[in-house]
């Protein structure tokens, strides 16, 4: 009877095999496993890819391994964007990470690593960029003097890139130098991940009509002096429009819209109250606003483009001046 017993395990067990198995395929297949609280498969960051090609796509596994080493995971889908614009997956040396090195253009012939010297590269610049994505990824290509120089200037916007590229070009007797148009080229192959705004409990009244009307306008270029969607729009002009949508009619400068509203501290600020920013440029005290979102966030439309932007450090913390609640 035991002998039986044990035959008819050893007999039914490929069948038990094989169900296992099918169990971890589908298991491997939902993805909805997690390594280290990351998905597997992509990063957590505000940008899904956009027409990768699979000579890049093909290595994500690589990308993700060092990426996850140099804590820029979340940055994940930029960086495989920043290889599309390098490289495109059809050079050995994928993410062109010679020069960076020291070494001449396409010295690499490794292209795991290539994905290793650029991912830490790129995390260099983002952390001397104070996490600012477009400053680190023009940084990138013009490297770490543009960071200081972007800075003393307000930050990155393609007019800075530009200025730097012609300085550069000149001191080097060179006729051009970089590419001033590098991170329009990099987002190209990016999608924001924030297509439709989330709502906050307790947030200000007025917010989910602003913000849908706001949010339409996500990612089209920061345009002095816009304020209507034909235009394009401004800071001030983004959150005057966007408002009036939902019936408040505010002033039409950062500096009038300060005045109107009342301070709020930081930690009782909702979504839906403005944020107020000095010394983006010269001029007046109030220079920028934006409207909070919640969890340290603003939407905002500024030199990089109508955008979220992170409150909790770097360039935005730096000049923040208060927080606002409007006056109905």
């Amino acid at each position: 009877m035991y002998l039986k017993k044990i035959f008819l395990v050893f007999l039914l067990s490929p069948v038990i095999c094989l169900m296992i198995m099918c169990t971890v395929v589908v298991m491997i297949m939902s993805g909805d496993h997690e390594i280290e609280n990351d998905k597997i498969g992509g990063g957590d960051g505000d940008y899904i890819t956009n027409s990768i090609s699979l000579e890049v796509e093909r290595f994500r596994t690589v990308f993700e391994k060092y990426a996850r080493q140099e804590g820029v995971y979340n940055q994940l889908n930029v960086i495989m964007a920043l290889t599309m614009q390098e490289s495109g997956g059809r050079y050995l040396d994928i993410m062109q990470s010679s020069e960076s090195i020291g070494l001449p253009p396409n010295s690499i012939t490794d292209p795991e690593l290539s994905i290793k010297i650029g991912v830490k590269y790129f995390a260099s610049m983002l952390k001397q960029a104070d996490y600012d994505v477009h400053l680190a990824l023009q940084s990138y290509n013009f490297g770490n003097r543009f960071i200081g120089y972007a800075k003393e200037r307000g930050g990155y916007s393609k007019k800075v890139a530009q200025s730097f590229s012609s300085m550069m070009a000149v001191k080097m007797g060179w006729s051009r130098y970089g590419d001033p148009d590098y991170v329009d080229h990099v987002m190209r192959y990016l999608k924001s991940s924030n297509h439709t705004f989330k709502l906050v409990n307790g947030s200000i009244k007025e917010y989910e009509i602003a913000m849908k009307e706001a949010s339409k306008y996500e990612g089209q270029p920061y345009v002095w002096g816009g304020s209507n969607p034909s235009d394009g729009f401004d800071c001030s002009g983004l959150t005057q429009w966007s408002y009036k949508q939902s019936g408040i009619l505010l002033p039409r400068t950062a500096q009038e819209q300060y005045y109107r509203s009342k301070r709020v501290d930081e930690q009782d600020a909702k979504a839906g109250d403005l944020v107020f920013f000095t010394g983006t440029y010269a001029g007046k005290y109030i220079t920028h606003v934006g409207i909070y979102v919640g969890e340290g966030r603003m939407f905002n439309s500024n030199g990089s483009g109508i955008q979220y932007s992170n409150l909790k450090s770097g360039y935005w913390r730096e000049h923040l001046v208060s927080f606002g609640r409007i006056n109905n």
